[in-house]
């Protein structure tokens, strides 16, 4: 295996989507409280890379073993049957990949708080299930919130609590605050989620799948991106608002036309190798823009 393969084995392309919220929740850490434990950064860092591919992994596996033989999804889409790599290779990579992470992961939750375990507990159970058990989240009209609250809220939660546990209480109020910094990327996670779901819709169908774009239809999936789109910006103005991210967030509205214009492209037709990257491209710029805006305020 080349690391070509590897890397859209891994799909390494759509890391952003977990190192960003990382990034957000170090920033936060550091602007309010003034607190950072590398060495847990560090590790929590590697962590969270690793089982990222194992559930990157663990999706290519799953949709390989659960595609129907009514079209060439196996043979000429999915990376392992194009690839004609080897299902013992790809499981045990995985399976050595969600170990490491583990084992990491408990090593941080023993030194910390066990409210870092008990996170990293539901992030396993969602990041399994999304792809793995009879009823897959992914094939299920939830695949959009889980894929948004876990890698774009769970992980900022994780990253601030393991900087500040001894001096602050996992409480309502920390939660929320935290919540509020991270809805901006989250909700443009979920975008992408829903996006890819959009395109793929016939495909899904024909794989048995049946996601939240089946159930309303591409005319409401493509408002309800646009709604997100939006929302986005609320709550990025709202964390300026209430003091939880600093004034240069408003900074983020001057993406605000370029994002709206990729969003009303996308919005005429959804077709996964023509306009699906522009939702790559709208969770790139949001997540970018935040922590370089993030970054500068540190310093006014």
């Amino acid at each position: 295996m080349n690391f070509k393969v590897f890397a859209e084995l891994i799909e390494l392309k759509a890391k952003a989507a977990s190192v960003f919220p990382f990034i957000m929740g170090f920033l936060y850490s550091w602007y309010h409280y003034q607190q950072i434990k590398p060495l847990y950064m560090l590790l929590f860092f590697i962590s969270m890379l690793l089982f990222n591919m194992a559930v990157d992994i663990l999706d290519n596996y799953m949709d390989y073993h659960n595609a129907t033989d009514v079209h060439d999804y196996k043979e000429e889409t999915n990376i392992i049957g194009r690839e004609n790599l080897s299902l013992t290779l790809v499981r045990n990579m995985m399976i050595g990949l969600i170990v490491s992470s583990a084992i990491i992961g408990v090593y941080l939750a023993s030194q910390t708080s066990w409210v870092i375990l008990w996170l990293g507990m539901f992030s396993y159970f969602i990041g399994i299930t999304y792809s793995a058990g009879p009823k897959p989240l992914s094939s299920l009209p939830v695949g959009e919130v889980t894929s948004g609250v876990t890698m774009g809220i769970v992980i900022p939660l994780i990253c601030v609590y393991l900087n500040i546990f001894d001096i602050l209480p996992f409480d309502g109020q920390f939660i929320i605050q935290v919540a509020i910094l991270s809805l901006p990327t989250a909700l443009a996670i979920s975008n992408l989620m829903l996006a890819n779901n959009t395109c793929d819709v016939e495909e899904d169908v024909l794989n048995n799948r049946h996601t939240l774009v089946y159930y309303i239809g591409k005319k409401r999936a493509v408002s309800l991106f646009k709604l997100l789109v939006i929302l986005s910006f609320v709550f990025a103005t709202l964390g300026v608002v209430l003091n939880i991210v600093p004034i240069t967030l408003l900074g983020i509205w001057l993406i605000f036309p370029k994002i709206w214009k990729n969003t009303m492209i996308y919005s005429k037709e959804q077709i996964k190798t023509k306009t699906f990257p522009l939702a790559i491209k709208n969770l790139g710029m949001i997540a970018i823009t935040q922590v370089v805006l993030f970054f500068v305020g540190l310093w006014f």
